[in-house]
């Protein structure tokens, strides 16, 4: 039953499967942009490589960008996240703010202070967060409007270039690069230009680090209570192949331990292995947890003679992605690395009128009713 607070897509994923995008970095690449199709003219003398900073392709390319957006959707794709995987300051200064290492220093939470205060990098965060949510708002609308079906924009909220587990420094074990603080403050600048340009949801996704995912959910949490608006949260993490966390090692049951308290729409895997050695983690996660369960893996192990720069195809994730269905284990399915709107298409089409896996009221309801 739909209570007044419900939010729509809630009711859906008790309904059907629901399709999430692919992958927007290889997608990209196959349109050829060059190092000066990223830079544009507003960026033509930056001094290091922009070309792997594909989030700055929402500033400097946007026609490219909402192209990739409606293919995905006309693949069938009811979710589609925003170009800011790397969206925070901190991740940003990779690319425009000398690195300390080269001139005999470190980075340290002095380093990254400065960062956090810098207001020109502030503002870059800002404006690639918010253009990129509206363009994908702009798309998710008119297919909607075309096709009567409305699709949903998810703020990508991704994993940061710094650990808050690790030392980077195997003689101290003690040092961090960076403050939880810190990383708190850069995750809810990105998280209110997302609400500002019309996100949907909020997906925390790729989570290699659980504290740095602590961190962002702190900072998602903090924004909504100080801002009075409140968005549906997705969780997803990236596994190694013992099924844990790639950075803070957590197991699948531990890591859903830990981010439970966020009450999140979805939880779920992504990016880190290829389907068929995901299906076991993907499975514990399902019997652990009591919200819809999203996998978006990706398109195999890396290839690099392969067009997509991984092995399979769009039918062979489809049939991996069929599997998890008939397994009852998904209620959110797509792809991430390697995964293009074809691959998309190919599951969208494999999964329709697959039953979602059955969770939260209507789990109870079905009980309920075999008592």
């Amino acid at each position: 039953m739909t209570t007044p607070h419900q939010h729509p897509l809630q009711k859906i994923l008790e309904q059907r499967i629901a399709i999430i995008d692919g992958a927007m970095g290889t997608t990209i690449r196959t349109y050829g942009m060059k190092e000066a199709d990223i830079r544009g003219d507003r960026f033509r003398n930056s001094k290091k490589d922009l070309l792997n900073n594909g989030d700055l392709f929402s500033l400097t390319q946007p026609e490219m960008i909402g192209d990739i957006h409606r293919r995905f959707l006309e693949a069938g794709a009811d979710i589609i996240e925003t170009n800011t995987f790397g969206a925070t300051s901190i991740s940003q200064s990779e690319f425009f703010v000398d690195d300390p290492r080269e001139h005999g220093g470190r980075k340290d939470p002095a380093f990254y202070q400065k960062i956090i205060d810098d207001p020109s990098l502030a503002d870059l965060a800002w404006e690639i967060n918010e253009q990129s949510s509206r363009q994908c708002r702009e798309w998710a609308d008119r297919v909607a409007n075309d096709t009567g079906r409305q699709r949903f924009v998810a703020g990508a909220i991704g994993p940061l270039t710094v650990s808050l587990s690790n030392s980077p420094d195997a003689d101290d074990p003690g040092f961090r690069v960076v403050t939880f603080d810190q990383v708190r403050i850069a995750y809810a600048q990105q998280v209110r230009a997302l609400i500002a340009g019309g996100s949907d949801l909020l997906l925390v996704e790729t989570i290699f680090d659980s504290l740095n995912a602590k961190a962002a959910l702190v900072a998602i949490r903090e924004v909504f209570d100080e801002d009075g608006k409140e968005l549906p949260v997705m969780i997803s993490a990236a596994v190694g192949r013992g099924g844990e966390t790639m950075i803070s090692a957590q197991t699948v049951e531990a890591f859903w331990t830990a981010v439970e308290h966020a009450k999140p729409l979805s939880v779920g895997l992504n990016c880190s292995l290829g389907p068929d050695l995901m299906y076991p983690f993907l499975e514990e996660l399902a019997e652990k947890a009591d919200v819809a369960i999203s996998a978006y893996p990706n398109a195999g192990l890396p290839n690099p003679l392969s067009p997509t720069g991984f092995d399979l195809e769009p039918a062979d994730m489809a049939r991996y992605l069929d599997d998890f269905a008939r397994g009852g284990l998904i209620n959110i399915a797509g792809g991430c690395c390697g995964n293009t709107p074809e691959h998309i298409a190919a599951i969208a089409k494999a999964l329709e009128g697959r039953h979602p896996r059955e969770f939260g009221a209507a789990l109870a309801h079905h009980s309920e009713s075999h008592a």
